[in-house]
């Protein structure tokens, strides 16, 4: 078992952690089939039993696979979250300290086009590499394109040139549009201003494309004597709720949300926010189930094909959702219903299916993670921050005990934000304004597992020595927070 203190002490430099398996020893170098939700929180998977949502197909997933329940989003808001997924580099090392749109355009925040993604490594050891969905990682710049996203105060939508995707050769994929049930597009070779709409719920829509690409009919979409590395990024349950097919809000017709068992933290908040949750949750339900629907047809045409014992699955979702809980709507927090993700990694010819409660794997591990499983540790980009933690997902025997950091960046003034950390037992931040630290939270989610109670002056020492760790943490990766904090 690792030493937590020193492995606590070392958290940004990790990414050497866990053992890899070598494809030439283990066999076939795997598939890998990357399924991605936005804004799915980590408890609302059906077999789990905590909250009434019917997900079928993931259960079924969990029970072939590896199901991580204290997987987490150490930045829970969609670009930063995804700019660490690929670069498993920390916002401030990746430049995409907030979302990407206009505001934070002057800024520069958007994924760098010269940085190493772990797509760049597998298009370079010869995969053939295929995005679909949600992008969200180019900066938006006048004149905007002219989607409805585009026409308010802020701009959010922008086109992904080829130059700047990142080793990924077929793309059906757009930055960020929340119009469910008519999504827009950009094809591999489509221009800025030739996007178009699709009359299809998006992710039944992406389902369709995930599965012509695994059945390949003659050879159209890649070389079928390459190996494949597919991403799916679905955006429901993502707001906008209510943009579900009808079949999958029938499921929750009889539900009566009054008669939920809704969270104490929610129950403390203002009456308003209580109100958002019943007026949402039951959508918000329909929209996993519908999502779940869809990974089911994808993952049965990987069977169909006989590939789904040599690839590696992934589900997980680039951070959860406080649904009101906290007085928070949307993300953006530090409290569990935001930070907590789903997480089950798939692959049968390697792992044997087990529940995991004890390892603490980010988003923005993944990266560095899922190459050293598929044979090219070696291979990880130079400089990486976040955890290689393989030989954790490998093996439940490889017991690594790791404390996860914790954003919320100002872009404008780096001085300004949250920074925190979360461990097994406690989560910490500083809240700080130019550069003055204004409050700290720390939360024993053990004995207050809801986080209504933010015991930090009642334990000083415990904070100064958490305040020690995330300042070691920030200096080792050049966040100049670390300069505001004792």
């Amino acid at each position: 078992m690792l030493n937590y203190t020193k492995l606590s002490l070392l958290l940004s430099s990790v990414c050497l952690m866990g053992t890899s398996l070598s494809a030439k020893e283990k066999g076939k170098t795997p598939n890998l089939l990357f399924i991605m939700a936005d804004q799915w929180r980590g408890n609302a998977i059906g077999y789990l039993n905590i909250e009434p949502v019917k997900t079928p197909n993931l259960d079924k997933l969990a029970s072939a696979g590896v199901h991580f329940t204290d997987a987490v989003s150490c930045y829970p808001v969609s670009s930063p979250a995804r700019a660490m997924l690929m670069t498993g580099l920390y916002p401030v090392s990746n430049k995409v300290t907030g979302n990407c749109n206009s505001d934070n355009t002057p800024h520069g925040v958007e994924l760098e086009t010269d940085v190493r993604c772990w797509s760049d490594v597998l298009k370079e050891k010869g995969y053939a590499t295929g995005y679909l969905g949600k992008w969200h990682l180019d900066a938006p710049v006048a004149p905007y394109v002219n989607t409805s996203n585009n026409k308010g105060k802020v701009a959010w939508n922008e086109w992904c040139p080829s130059n700047r995707r990142h080793g990924f050769d077929l793309w059906t994929a757009y930055g960020t549009y929340d119009d469910h049930l008519k999504p827009m597009y950009w094809d591999t070779h489509s221009s800025r201003d030739s996007f178009y709409y699709v009359s299809e719920w998006g992710p039944t829509f992406e389902a369709n494309r995930a599965i012509e690409y695994i059945k390949n009919e003659d050879g159209r979409f890649r070389n079928p004597e390459k190996p494949f590395a597919l991403v799916v990024s679905m955006n429901p349950p993502h707001t906008g709720y209510e943009l579900v097919p009808e079949k999958y809000k029938a499921v929750y017709q009889h539900v009566n949300v009054d008669s939920l068992a809704i969270p104490e933290s929610l129950l403390a908040g203002d009456k308003k926010f209580v109100e958002f949750y019943k007026a949402n949750v039951l959508n918000y339900y329909a929209c996993m189930t519908g999502v779940d629907d869809q990974i089911g047809r994808i993952l049965e045409s990987l069977k169909e094909e006989g590939m789904f014992d040599n690839t590696i699955v992934v589900f997980t979702s680039d951070h959860g959702d406080a649904m009101g809980m906290h007085e928070t709507i949307g993300k953006n927090t530090m409290y569990e219903e935001s930070m907590r993700i789903p997480m089950i990694i798939s692959w049968p010819d390697k792992l044997k299916p087990r529940k995991d409660e004890n390892l603490m794997i980010g988003f923005s591990d993944l990266g560095p993670t899922l190459l050293s499983m598929m044979g090219f540790e070696k291979d990880i980009p130079e400089g990486t921050q976040t955890y290689n933690l393989a030989s954790g997902v490998l093996s439940a025997d490889n017991e690594l005990e790791v404390v996860q950091p914790y954003y919320f960046i100002v872009s404008s003034d780096l001085s300004s934000g949250r920074r925190g950390l979360r461990n097994k037992r406690y989560t910490f931040a500083i809240r700080a304004e130019k550069g003055v630290c204004k409050e700290y939270f720390l939360f024993d989610r053990q004995t207050d597992p809801w986080q209504l109670n933010n015991v930090a002056s009642k334990n000083p020492e415990l904070v100064k020595k958490l305040t020690s760790q995330l300042k070691a943490h920030l200096q080792r990766t050049n966040d100049p927070f670390a300069n505001y904090i004792n």
